[in-house]
Formats: C-alpha cells, structure tokens, sequence
C-alpha cells in the first residue's frame, strides 16, 4: 500500500444515493463495505462527513437564519451523519470512534488528537464530526486539519465523480479530465477542489489531495495502492 495513514472527506450529499434529502441506508452501508475492505489491510483510517443532506449552514443564513446558529446546525447535522456510518461500520465488526469538536459526550468522545492518534495506533476508524468547532469554518478545512494534526499521508476525497475537471463534467461534455496538478495549477485554474482556507492550508503543510469517484466499488482501495485512480493535486516542486 502506498499509503498507510488516510484522512477520507466524504460530502453529506454522497449519503443520500437516489434519495433527495437525508441518508440512503444502501449507500452508506456500501460505503462502510469499501472502508472494511481497506481496514483489513491494516491501513489506520480517519474520515470527516460533511453535513449538506441534512443541512448547510451557508444556505440556512441565505433564508434569515443567523449565521453562527446556523453553521452549528450544519455542526449537528454532521455529528447525525458521523453516527450512520459509526453504526454501518460497527454493524460489519468494523472498531469505530466517533469524536465531536463540541462536547457531547453523551454520544461521542470530544476530540482530542492524542487519543485520536491512539485509536488510529490500535487498528480503530475515527470519525471526526462538527467541524473545527468553529462557524465560518467548511468541513472541508476540518478535514484538512485534521489530517495535519494525525500527520495523515494524504486526504481522500471521495465524490460523484472520477477526478479534477477543467469545468464541471455535469454540466459540459467538452470538461476534459486531468490526471494530476500542482497547488498552483488549480488556483491559477480558480478550480474548486476545497474552498480556499481548506487549499491554502493543505498546500502550505505540503498535503496532497486526491479527488476521486467514491461509488465505484473497490476504487478507495486502488487509490490507497496508489493506482491512478482520480486526480492527484500536489506541490508543484514534488
């Protein structure tokens, strides 16, 4: 394996499969299958969930809600999701942590990187749920900060579709696909990859990303083995 320590971002919108809102019980149990498959090869596996099937904290403050109330929902919404996948992957004998960046210990461990590290150390999934804590701060920068703090090889980023394109595959056919780029590349391309604090960070701790197509079976295990699977965005001098 190419890879031995993973941080895999994951959108809440990937949890819905055909559905419209919330969670698909199918999708997130064939994800949970994909993550075991690659946990049995002993690769220590750290995951954050984004919250948009459930809400999103950008479009609540868009229609009068207060922003900070609102990125907290979006906080809440993910520690929902954190959940699902806990049960689907314990339902497969798979160890799972689940750690929140606002205490609620009732349902969860609060985030502490040592004991995440530990955890990983012991062959467990961790889930980091809500965020960095923080309103104004995407899931896509607490993913990336998270990877910093666990020294994670790479993140993962799991979506609907096969890697970085030149514009949006969905809506032009004429979107040519690439292979690998440079940091520079994409800012000077303005592609959305991460919003711009989650970018900047990962470039800046020389963290490479690799975009790929979670919901083709056995594809975050080749992306592990480091087959050219998605895109590769990385520091330009590597």
């Amino acid at each position: 394996m190419k890879y031995s320590r993973i941080l895999l971002k994951l959108s809440g919108e990937a949890l819905m499969g055909s559905k419209a809102y919330g969670i698909d019980p199918k999708r997130i149990n064939d994800y949970a299958s994909e993550i075991k498959n690659l946990h049995k090869n002993k690769i220590q596996i750290a995951i954050v969930i984004g919250g948009g099937n459930i809400f999103r904290g950008v479009s609540g403050s868009s229609e009068g809600v207060d922003r900070v109330q609102a990125d907290y929902m979006g906080m809440l919404a993910t520690i929902i999701n954190g959940l699902a996948l806990q049960s689907a992957l314990e339902n497969i004998d798979v160890p799972t942590r689940l750690q929140t960046a606002i205490n609620i210990e009732a349902i969860a461990e609060p985030y502490i990187k040592r004991r995440a590290v530990r955890h990983l150390e012991k062959n467990r999934v961790v889930i980091f749920s809500a965020g960095t804590g923080n309103p104004f701060f995407t899931t896509d920068s607490a993913a990336v900060l998270r990877a910093i703090e666990i020294n994670a090889d790479v993140i993962l980023k799991g979506t609907r579709v096969d890697g970085i394109y030149t514009e949006d595959p969905e809506l032009n056919d004429n979107a040519i696909k690439l292979d690998s780029l440079s940091f520079e590349e994409a800012l000077r391309l303005n592609l959305k990859i991460m919003d711009t604090t989650a970018f900047t960070l990962s470039k800046e701790n020389n963290l490479p990303i690799i975009v790929f197509d979670m919901n083709i079976e056995g594809n975050l295990k080749r992306v592990v083995q480091g087959k050219k699977i998605g895109t590769k965005v990385f520091l330009q001098n590597e």
